[in-house]
């Protein structure tokens, strides 16, 4: 009797989580309910006030408190319908004056304004252990299909003697998503010598920025999967970081993306340049090849200034272009842009 005389059931109603969602227009998703079980102790009830205060201060208001019981564990019970759904979160108001709360996560008052996002993410993505798993960048499968969609738009124009500058500004307007450069972009001036027009918008954003030191990302407009909408960000490329990649493995086999690159033919190179040799199966084969840039220079491999040979012989250009580029100290791999179109990224041998 003495924990409940402790312990009052004290209830506020009306969460400002769920009026939160129609101040910043994101979907009404859930309510939230916080319940603490408190520990029994002298001084709990002034100090559950003291608490209260400072939770409403931080815009929790719907907050229940009783004495804990033998049996209470810490979790998160899911109530009502999929349109009217209650998420009451059962935490600790532990004796050394902090909130526990399933997960394990510790709330002192001063975190009280952490708890309060703690649960607004909860109330718009649901609880931890039943959310979709979150794609690369950070963002649920969803938001990935939807970028995947957008970077596939075809460029469209000739990026050929372009600055990079201008190209990543005129392939920004042509995107759905919103695109912002951090910064000027260092050697944006500097020419293209990639001709992009045939590619989608990802890869040849990717293709690009990398020979200047950039990188874009696409990131979720508040930092988490499925919470909101998502913007794409040209920056300098930093070592750990994710960055949207120049085409991707294709996911059928290679034969059927690029079937031509397999077929026999009569192949005779005698003491040509490398890259004419490339240039030629490209025009032939119809498809883009794109280079490596910051791996030749960081290996000093310059694919104009070497000459490769192969004797007459029937063979693929698989083949064959496999060879003379090793000649040159350089590999090929079959990639396809974010629409499926496939080309041929040269890297070196070595690794970057």
């Amino acid at each position: 009797m003495l924990r409940h005389l402790l312990f009052p059931h004290l209830v506020l109603l009306g969460s400002a989580l769920a009026a939160a969602g129609a101040e910043t227009g994101r979907p009404a998703a859930a309510k939230v309910q916080l319940e603490l079980v408190g520990e029994a102790q002298q001084g709990a009830v002034m100090a559950f006030q003291e608490w209260l205060q400072v939770l409403r201060g931080a815009g929790i208001q719907s907050v229940r408190l009783r004495a804990a019981t033998d049996g209470d564990k810490l979790g998160i019970e899911v109530r009502g319908s999929q349109e009217n759904r209650l998420y009451v979160v059962r935490g600790l108001l532990s004796g050394r004056d902090e909130i526990v709360i399933p997960g394990g996560g510790r709330y002192r008052r001063s975190d009280a304004k952490r708890l309060a996002a703690w649960l607004d993410d909860l109330a718009e993505r649901g609880p931890p252990d039943r959310r979709e798993p979150p794609a690369a960048f950070g963002l649920s499968a969803k938001q990935f299909d939807e970028v995947r969609k957008d970077l596939g738009r075809l460029v469209g124009f000739s990026t050929r003697d372009m600055t990079r500058a201008e190209a990543v500004e005129k392939i920004g307007r042509q995107l759905r998503l919103p695109l912002a450069v951090d910064g000027p972009l260092a050697d944006g001036q500097e020419k293209i010598e990639e001709e992009l027009s045939g590619l989608s918008c990802g890869t040849a954003l990717a293709c690009i920025l990398r020979p200047s030191g950039y990188s874009m990302v696409p990131r979720p407009a508040n930092g988490h999967p499925g919470g909101g909408g998502v913007s794409y960000t040209v920056a300098k490329a930093r070592l750990d970081q994710e960055v949207w990649p120049i085409g991707w493995p294709p996911d059928k086999p290679q034969g059927e993306v690029l079937p031509a690159l397999f077929e026999m033919r009569n192949v005779n190179v005698q003491n040509v340049p490398a890259s004419r040799v490339m240039q030629a199966i490209g025009a032939q084969l119809q498809v883009p090849i794109l280079l490596d840039h910051n791996a030749l220079a960081r290996h000093g491999v310059d694919p104009a200034k070497t000459n490769v040979s192969i004797p007459q012989q029937r063979t693929s250009y698989s083949l064959a272009l496999r060879k003379l580029l090793f000649q040159a100290r350089l590999k090929f791999e079959i990639r396809v842009d974010e629409a499926g179109t496939p080309f041929l990224w040269v890297s070196t041998v070595k690794p970057v």
